[in-house]
C-alpha cells in the first residue's frame, strides 16, 4: 500500500506534463504500486473561481473512487474564503485542503493565514501548504514566484494546536531549523518530493523522524518513480518503510 500525498489533475498553466488526461494520471500511478493519491487542482494556483475549481476537482475524483481523494484549494485573501472551506468539507467531503501562499500572495505571518488554520481545525481539515511548485530558476519570466518562507509558521502553531498540516515541497536545507522545530510539533508532515541530494532521503529521516514523512511524489511534474527510487537508495528499514508509505498518512488523516 502507497498513499501518494502530493498529487495534481487539471491543466499545469505553463507546459502540458506527459500525463495530462486524469485518467492517464491514475494508471500511471497505480502501473508504479500507488494505491491512493491526494490530489489537487493546478487550477487553484491562478484561478479566482476557487468554488468552481473544487466543484470540478470532486467531480473528476468522483470517477475514480478510492483513489483520487481531493484536496480542496483555498485563498484567504479572497472574498468569502470561509464558505470555501464550508463547502470543501460538507459538500464535497473533502478530507483536506491545499494551500499555495506564494501564489495568492500572503505570508505565513498574514493574520488571515492564522483565521483559515483555525477554521480548518474547526472542521477537522487536514491542510497542505505547498512550498513551491517548481524550481525557480525554471520560472516563466513574468511569472518568478519565491519559495514560501514557513519561519514564521512554528509561532502561528502554537495559537492554533490542534491543526493537522502538511508541508510539500521543501527542499530541506540542512542550515534551515525551521522543519526540524516543525516536526517537534508533533502535528506537522513532510513529503520528500523536493529532496533532491544523494542520501536526502535518509538525512532528512535522521534528522527529522520517520514519523514526520510521508509518501509525496508531485506527479504529473514529477515522475512517481523517483520518489520510488529515493526510498531504495536510502534503504530505508520495514518499518519506517511502512510509516513512510502509508501509516503515517492515516495517522494524519485521522488525527
Amino acid at each position: 500500500m502507497i498513499i501518494d500525498t502530493n498529487v495534481h489533475i487539471g491543466a499545469w498553466p505553463f507546459r502540458r506534463p506527459p500525463w495530462f488526461e486524469t485518467a492517464d494520471i491514475v494508471k500511471k500511478l497505480s502501473s508504479v504500486g500507488i494505491t491512493e493519491a491526494w490530489t489537487g487542482s493546478f487550477e487553484g494556483m491562478l484561478h479566482k473561481d476557487l468554488a468552481g475549481v473544487n466543484a470540478r476537482l470532486a467531480d473528476e475524483c468522483q470517477r475514480f473512487p478510492k483513489f483520487l481523494i481531493p484536496f480542496g484549494s483555498v485563498n484567504p485573501r479572497l472574498p468569502d474564503w470561509e464558505e470555501d472551506v464550508r463547502r470543501c468539507r460538507e459538500r464535497h467531503r473533502m478530507p483536506g485542503i491545499r494551500l499555495h501562499p506564494n501564489y495568492h500572495g500572503y505570508r505565513l505571518d498574514d493574520p488571515a493565514f492564522a483565521r483559515l488554520l483555525e477554521n480548518a481545525a474547526e472542521r477537522r481539515l487536514v491542510v497542505q501548504i505547498a512550498v513551491r511548485m517548481e524550481d525557480e530558476r525554471t520560472h516563466h519570466p513574468l511569472m518568478q514566484v519565491p519559495a514560501v518562507d514557513l519561519n514564521p509558521l512554528p509561532a502561528v502553531l502554537a495559537r492554533v494546536p490542534n491543526v493537522r498540516l502538511q508541508i510539500l515541497n521543501a527542499a530541506f536545507n540542512p542550515r534551515d531549523e525551521t522543519p526540524l522545530v516543525l516536526a517537534r510539533t508533533g502535528k506537522v508532515y513532510f513529503d520528500f518530493a523536493n529532496v533532491e541530494s544523494v542520501g536526502g532521503l535518509a538525512k532528512m529521516l535522521q534528522r527529522i523522524g520517520p514519523e514526520h514523512v510521508v509518501f509525496g511524489s508531485h506527479f504529473p511534474l514529477f515522475y512517481p518513480e523517483s520518489a520510488l527510487f529515493k526510498i531504495r537508495e536510502s534503504a530505508v528499514k520495514d518499518d519506517e518503510l511502512e510509516a513512510i508509505q502509508h501509516r503515517n498518512a492515516r495517522a494524519l488523516l485521522s488525527g
